[in-house]
C-alpha cells in the first residue's frame, strides 16, 4: 500500500565494470511508484505527494497496460521530437484542475517501468534484482507495443552501457544506472549506482543572489554568448561553503560598480519592482523562494562544472570550478558546449514521431 519511497542511487564517476550489474538509461523526469488494485491507480511521488490528479491521461493508459494488482516503480517523463522535455514536464504541476486537463491534452506524459514491486498478493522488494526484471518483463509483454507505456533497456554488457551513455545525452537522458543483479528493493536507501554527465564551460558571470542567510553569495547567475552577440542566461552556480559565500562577496564587489550601465539584462533588474512575473520573480513553485538578483558588469569569466544542456540551459545546477581572468567574456558562447543530437529517440518512443 502507499505510500512507498523509492530506491535511491549514489553517483560514481564511470560505469561499473567490475560484475553483476545490470545498466538501464537513466531518465530525466519525475520518478514515480504507480499502485493498482483493481480500478483503481495511484500515482505515488518520490516526496509521498500523489502525482494522480496531474496526469489524468497517464491513469487511463496504465490500467489498461497493468495487471490488475500490482506495485511498479518508474518514471514519468515528456517526449517530443526534440527529446525529453522536463521543463514542459515541470509545467503539467498545475493547481487549476481546467489546465490539468488542458496540458494532458496538449503535452501527454509517457511513463518507463524500470522495477516490480510486488504482483498480486506477492511481495516482491526481498527478490534479487534480476528476479524481478523477469518479472517485469512478464507482466509487459502483452502490451509492450501500447505507446506511451515503456519498458526500459536494459543490458548486462558495460560497454553498451558506455554507448547509451555517450549517444542518448542529447534527448535528455540523464545518464546511465547500474544495479547490482542481486539487489533487493531497499527503499529509501542509496544502494543503486549512478553514473551522469559532467562536463565544463566558460560562461560569463553577470550577477548573483544573495544567500537565504543574507551573509554571502548564494549562486552567480551564468551566461552564454548566441551568435547574434545576445548574452543568454543559461544557468547558475551554487553550493557554496558558508566560508566561500562570504568570500565571493568581497571577490565581485569591483564588478557590482555601476553594473546596470549597458548591462545585458538591465530590463530585468527593472522588472523586478514591478508587480508582474518576470525573469526573476518569485518561483509560482516555490512562492517563498526569492529570485531577486544583484547584476555584475558582464566582464568576468567562470569555469563552471555541469552535466547537460537542455533547451539551451544547464538542466541542474553548475558547481563553480575557478574563475578564468585569461578568457574574454566575448569568448564564451554556446558553440563550446558538446549537445548529441535525439537521434536514439523514436526508436524508444513511438510517441516521439
Amino acid at each position: 500500500m502507499p505510500p512507498v519511497r523509492p530506491m535511491l542511487a549514489k553517483a560514481v564517476h564511470e560505469v561499473p565494470r567490475d560484475g553483476g550489474f545490470w545498466y538501464e538509461p537513466k531518465w530525466d523526469g519525475f520518478r514515480c511508484v504507480v499502485f493498482r488494485d483493481g480500478d483503481e491507480i495511484e500515482l505515488g511521488s518520490r516526496n509521498d505527494r500523489p502525482l494522480t490528479r496531474y496526469f489524468p491521461e497517464l491513469v487511463e493508459l496504465l490500467r489498461d497496460a497493468l495487471p490488475d494488482k500490482c506495485v511498479v516503480d518508474g518514471e514519468i517523463v515528456l517526449v517530443t521530437p526534440r527529446g525529453l522535455d522536463f521543463g514542459a514536464l515541470q509545467l503539467r504541476l498545475h493547481p487549476a484542475a481546467s489546465r490539468v486537463r488542458k496540458l494532458a491534452e496538449e503535452t501527454p506524459a509517457s511513463f518507463v517501468a524500470f522495477d516490480l514491486l510486488a504482483l498480486g498478493e506477492q511481495d516482491l522488494t526481498a527478490e534479487p534484482f534480476a528476479t524481478r526484471r523477469r518479472a517485469l518483463e512478464g507482466i509487459f509483454a502483452p502490451s509492450s507495443g501500447l505507446q506511451r507505456v515503456h519498458l526500459t533497456p536494459i543490458t548486462t554488457d558495460p560497454d553498451l552501457a558506455e554507448d547509451w551513455f555517450t549517444r542518448f545525452e542529447g534527448a535528455g537522458f540523464d545518464g546511465v544506472m547500474a544495479k547490482p543483479a542481486d539487489l533487493p528493493y531497499e527503499q529509501d536507501k542509496r544502494v543503486m549506482l549512478k553514473v551522469k554527465h559532467e562536463r565544463t564551460a566558460d560562461c560569463v558571470v553577470a550577477g548573483f543572489r544573495w544567500h537565504k542567510d543574507g551573509k554571502g553569495v548564494g549562486s552567480l547567475l551564468l551566461g552564454l554568448y548566441d551568435d547574434e552577440g545576445s548574452l543568454h542566461h543559461v544557468g547558475v552556480a551554487s553550493s557554496f561553503t558558508a566560508v566561500r559565500r562570504r568570500e565571493l562577496v568581497e571577490e565581485l564587489a569591483p564588478w557590482r560598480e555601476n553594473a546596470l550601465d549597458g548591462h545585458p539584462w538591465r530590463s530585468w533588474a527593472e522588472w523586478q519592482a514591478e508587480e508582474v512575473r518576470r525573469p526573476g520573480a518569485n518561483s509560482r513553485w516555490a512562492p517563498d523562494k526569492d529570485l531577486s538578483w544583484e547584476p555584475l558588469r558582464p566582464e568576468q569569466v567562470a569555469e563552471v562544472r555541469y552535466e547537460h544542456l537542455q533547451g539551451g540551459r544547464f538542466r541542474h545546477g553548475g558547481r563553480l570550478v575557478r574563475f578564468r581572468p585569461d578568457r574574454t567574456p566575448e569568448s564564451c558562447t554556446y558553440a563550446q558546449l558538446d549537445e548529441a543530437p535525439p537521434a536514439e529517440l523514436a526508436d524508444l518512443f513511438g510517441e516521439a514521431r
